[in-house]
């Protein structure tokens, strides 16, 4: 389980769904620099897609390996895609082709003397800031389970390593109740190929005056001083063990499995590593 190779005939598929509603015009510290939750989750969802890009690519260009979806839940409590012409689901390679437009990202860069200094890099921009309206997350994630569903029935993907769902949010959904977001949380991570169920992974953008802060969490990692946050670690999914050794060398080697994809008041470089470990699957050919 968990094992098949990424290819152009074994392709997989990434969904992003991204929290814009009006609560993620907070601010909070993040790479050492004030930014709203909003510019927060652009500049993480920016990086993810360019990451994704540069994961596919080789000396032909970039190779058709995985199918790619963005959507926002915000504005007039509606999802919507944020990708090229509104389309639900593209191709790495569509993505890649699209021109779009820079962006200045600041990066943190270590110091021969071990320091680290921030830096400003041009990066292209899919994603700009949202924060306004209500947050439908329980809407979002039920389109997405209908989206992930009729992929993973494809025929062509049956042995496919199966799709990962990112969901990054600052916390409660104003749509259900619990019960109803462990629910179609527990759809989605029954969905599955011939390789294993579908990656729910739960981005929780926690206050900057929160302290605590845990990734990809073991069982007794999850004592949460926001409820938001055991919520949303009850409705993510087990990581399988093939990411075992990449999540312990990211956390520490007293890191013990096994752990949740989730992550609560994360750091710039967890956040990273985090969604690195997330989309990395096994690897590509």
């Amino acid at each position: 389980m968990y094992t098949q190779s990424i290819t152009r005939t074994h392709r997989t598929a990434f969904v992003l769904l991204i929290d814009g509603s009006g609560s993620m015009a907070e601010e909070t510290l993040f790479r050492g620099k004030r930014m709203t939750k909003a510019e927060v989750v652009a500049s993480i969802t920016n990086g993810m897609l360019f990451e994704l890009i540069e994961r596919a690519r080789r000396n032909d260009g970039v190779r058709d390996y995985y199918d790619i979806a963005v959507w926002t839940y915000s504005r007039n409590d509606e999802v919507y895609s944020l990708l090229p012409d509104g389309r639900q689901m593209i191709s790495v390679t569509e993505l890649a082709a699209r021109e779009v437009p820079m962006r200045r990202e600041i990066i943190e860069c270590r110091m021969p003397d071990g320091s680290t200094a921030l830096r400003e890099i041009p990066a292209p921009a899919w994603v700009f800031p949202e924060a306004a309206g209500q947050t439908p997350m329980h809407q979002a994630l039920d389109q997405a389970a209908e989206l992930l569903e009729a992929w993973c029935r494809n025929p062509a993907h049956a042995e496919s390593f199966p799709p990962t769902l990112f969901n990054i949010t600052d916390g409660e959904a104003t749509d259900c109740d619990e019960e109803e977001l462990r629910s179609v949380s527990e759809r989605i991570r029954s969905l599955r190929t011939c390789d294993g169920n579908v990656l729910l992974i739960n981005i929780h953008i926690a206050p900057s005056a929160t302290q605590q802060s845990v990734f990809f969490p073991a069982e007794e990692e999850a004592d949460y001083p926001n409820r938001y946050a055991k919520l949303l670690y009850d409705c993510s999914s087990p990581m399988p063990e093939v990411f075992n050794e990449a999540i312990r060398e990211a956390k520490g080697p007293g890191a013990m499995p096994p752990f949740r994809g989730m992550s609560y008041n994360a750091s710039a470089e967890q956040l990273i590593a985090m969604l690195n470990i997330g989309s990395i699957s096994v690897k590509t050919e």
